[in-house]
This record gives C-alpha cells, structure tokens and sequence, in this order.
C-alpha cells in the first residue's frame, strides 16, 4: 500500500471515485516524499485532473485511504487541504485578472487587522514571495490581466507559496512558456525542492520529465499501472508502452507532393498597432505552413486577425481571391476559414452544453428546419464526428466539461470538419494532448492537407512546427523574419534566426 513508508509525505492508496455512468479513478497508488518532484502521466482520460482534484479537496474518493505525513485524513473541501499545505496551480489558471499581483496572491486569506485589509503589508509580503521565486521584477500593484503567461505562472506559484505549502500541485505548468521560461520554472522547482517543498508535476512533455523529475506514477484508464519508476533512467518507450499499452513512435506522417497552383489564403501587409506588422503570407490548397516563434512573438494574434477575432489596423485577408471583411469572425466563417484557438476552453467551448451542441455550432444552417433544430440530424452528424475521431467516452448528448483536454480539442477539429472549411488556423493544437492523440492529430492535419485544405499552424515547439509543416515563416517580435520549407530547417538554425531577430 502506497504511503506507509515513514518518509512519506503523501500518500494515496486504492483511491476510487464514480461519476454517473462512470468510474473515473478504478484504484489508483501515489506516495510523494518530502523535497522530490514526483510526475504524474498518463493518456488523456487516464484519471490525471481527477486525482488531482481528490488530493485538492474538489472532489471526495468514494474509496481509498489518504495519509498525510503519517495519519489518515480527508477533505472535506479545498480549503482543508490548503489548510494542510496541499496547494494546487490547475492548467487553465484560476487569477482574477481585475485584482492585482498581491491581491490574487492573498485571495481567500486577505492580510487584516480589525476587519480592514493593509494593503501595504500585503504588497510587502507578497513581493517577498516573489523575490523568493526569483521575480522580483513583478510588481505586486501591477494588475494580472497585464501581465504575460510566465508572469501569471509565476503568481500561481507565489499564491501557493503564501499558504505554506508543503507539496504544490502543478498541472502543465509550461504549457503557455518559451524555452527560456520553462529553464527559470525548473530553477524555481528546483530552490522549493532544496527547502523541502515536494511537487507534483503534470506534462505530456516527456523530455521535461527526464529533465526535471525524481520519481514517476503512470496511470492508466483510472488505475495506477506503474509508480515510483526513476525518471531520468526509465527508457521513454517504456513511459509510452505503459501509458498506452503500445509501442508508440513520436513520428510525423510523410509530407505530400508540393502543393501547386493559385494560393487560397492570402495575406498582404497585415498589422496591428503594438503586436505584429507588415506580415504577409500565401497558403495553396493542400499545403500546410507553420509559423514558428516564442511566446509572445504575435503568431497567436496573427491568426487571430486572420480569422475576424481581431481587427487589423491595416492589411487584407483573402480567400480564393475574395477580400474578407476586416474583423468579421462570421465573414471569415462564411469564406471558409476555420480557428482552433490556443484556449479551447474559454475560446472555442460551450462547457456546459452538449458535445453535439459544440461541433454542430458552426453549421446550424445545415440543421434548421422552419426555424427549428433538427435535433436528431444534429446528433447523428456529430456522433459520425466523434466516431471518427475517435473520441473517448463516446457519445454527444454528455458535457463538453465531461471530456479530457485532447478529446475537447478533438471536438474543437470536428467542429470545423463539420462545416468542410477550406481554410484551417491551428493555435497549439497539441497543447496537454498526450502522445497517442498527438499523433492522431498529426495524420488528421496531415489527411485535410491531402483533401485540399490550406492549414496554418502555430505551436511552441518547434520540432512540431517542422516535423508537420511543408514551409515555414519564422515570427519574432510581431515580424517575419524568415521563411523556407520545413525540410530545410532544423531546431537550432530557427532559435538561432529568433534570437538575432532580423529578417533574412
């Protein structure tokens, strides 16, 4: 039984939890020590936001013992694992961005005295938690909301830090860092852990968990397959065979021939003030072009315009020729072009409504009758979406909320297969997608291309953005500053052109 051993921290032994219609935890085994960075992997699906949400006091396991630093206990809500020093940093950040830095960091625990707030206290402490991090370049009065995704991270973690935590939960913590980045959030683990402070770390990202890891749990359709595996000596096939229960090669499908004839995506000298400038690109029919760039560089904001969410201060868009309105997300629906944001789940998803609501939004035209809803059109045309793809529970009458990340960003592509655009934006498509449906992803990219479709990608990683795409333009600071096929780049040659950050 996981958790018995004296230099346990943590322990979570046979833990059971059932939704309705399912059981999302079957028996699952952690044990986390003091001062160890202990991963957590799995598929999507595989129980991972589940078990976290357990051991943060969200949800009560209907079976299982939990122990902390040797004695039973349970949560009966969140604050009383906080009051443990269990604190949790979740993938879709829980900031006020209205608040400022010390005021989101002593949310729920406001600095008082006599029933009013010091202010003036709170900025102090706050900016000792975060010279702690080592970020004290972060102004406490600053509001969340201006500051980027490292800094929000950044604030996340001195939040955790202000209740004393003793083991800090971080779900896909680099999913929104550059390179650089992710190198000062390993720093940052690395000082918590010299202090004693255990972390609980979730990535798809294998490399990160031979990188940074101790130990490993895989789970595995609710259940713990494996624990306590050493990171840094595991084999990565191993990691894969034990996730998936295949053998799984991180491998892009083969390029087709080069894309011929009139462009169906046109560009010309879009910009908008304090973003990105003068950019300009084509994309033929069947071609798939990748935009390469840290975090921050404007590709996000680039496709955003393209599709209507933004306006441009100056440019145009073009589909088969036909100018699209400026800053009409439904001229640019209507034209054919196609967005899978870079955050579904506040961008792209009704998580309250159905699965088939959700891919069916787009082309309700195709289902009204005499001003109704033909619900049963509906629900067969998305249920052949989902079969298709594969996606896992089956079945389109559940909440979008119900799904996994990478299921969710597979009702986001079957939205757009529905609607048969012509042009597709792809903003992170793989972002906590893990390895088996990032490969799925890989050949349903790589299938539109082969029908005609023009696809444009975006991704952090640059190893996706050549491994998937045929050409590539490489952004940095709002500007293109180079462009090539795919094949004749490598990793180093486009962090190389971003860091000189002149156009070639």
């Amino acid at each position: 039984m996981a958790g018995n051993d004296a230099s346990t921290l943590l322990g979570m032994a046979q833990i059971v939890k059932r939704f309705p219609g399912v059981v999302a935890l079957g028996g699952v085994d952690l044990d986390v020590r003091p001062g160890e960075v202990h991963c957590l992997l799995g598929q999507n699906g595989a129980g991972k936001s589940t078990l976290i949400k357990v051991l943060a006091g969200v949800h009560q396991p209907d079976e299982g013992t939990i122990t902390w630093e040797g004695q039973e206990v349970s949560f009966a809500h969140p604050q009383a694992a906080m009051d443990l020093g269990i604190a949790t940093i979740y993938q879709e950040l829980d900031l006020v961005e209205g608040l400022t830095v010390a005021e989101n960091i002593y949310l729920g625990h406001e600095r008082s005295r006599f029933g009013f707030s010091q202010r003036r206290s709170t900025a102090k402490a706050a900016a000792a938690l975060l010279r702690r991090l080592g970020h004290s370049e972060i102004n406490p009065g600053t509001e969340v909301g201006d500051l980027s995704a490292a800094g929000q991270q950044i604030v996340s973690m001195a939040r955790a830090l202000s209740h004393d935590a003793k083991l800090i939960i971080m779900d896909e913590p680099s999913a929104v860092l550059d390179a650089g980045e992710v190198e000062r959030l390993f720093h940052v683990i690395r000082d918590l852990t010299a202090e004693g402070v255990a972390v609980v770390y979730i990535s798809h990202r294998l490399e990160e968990i031979r990188t940074i890891g101790d130990r490993v749990t895989v789970l595995k359709d609710g259940r713990t397959v494996s624990t306590g595996l050493p990171a840094k000596e595991t084999p990565t096939s191993e990691v894969i065979r034990l996730m998936t229960g295949r053998a799984i090669e991180y491998v892009f499908p083969p390029r087709g021939a080069a894309a011929t004839g009139e462009p169906l995506l046109r560009v010309e000298g879009l910009s908008r003030r304090g973003e990105f400038g003068d950019v300009g690109f084509e994309v033929r029919p069947g071609e798939v072009l990748g935009l390469a760039g840290l975090v921050g560089a404007g590709r996000s904001e680039i496709v955003e315009t393209v599709f209507g969410a933004r306006r441009a201060d100056s440019g145009s868009v073009s589909v088969d020729g036909k100018r699209v309105r400026n800053g009409s997300v439904g001229a640019a629906v209507a034209a054919g072009i196609g967005l899978c944001p870079e955050e579904r789940k506040s961008q792209a998803l009704l998580l309250g409504d159905s699965i088939a609501t959700n891919i069916s939004m787009a082309s309700l035209t195709r289902f009204s009758r005499g001003g109704f809803i033909d619900h049963d059109a509906e629900s067969a045309a998305a249920l052949a979406q989902t079969r298709s793809l594969d996606v896992r529970p089956p079945g389109v009458d559940r909440e979008m909320r119900t799904l996994s990340g990478g299921n969710q960003q597979k009702i986001v592509l079957a939205r757009w297969l529905l609607r048969g655009c012509r042009v597709l934006l792809l903003d992170e498509p793989t972002r906590g997608v893990d390895v088996g449906a990032r490969s799925e992803i890989y050949a349903l990219v790589r299938r539109l291309a082969d029908d005609g479709v023009a696809v444009v990608v975006v991704s952090s990683e640059i190893e996706e953005v050549l491994g998937l795409s045929d050409r590539v333009l490489v952004i940095g600071e709002g500007s293109v500053l180079h462009e090539a096929p795919a094949d004749q780049l490598d990793e180093h040659q486009v962090l190389d052109i971003i860091m000189r950050g002149d156009a070639a």
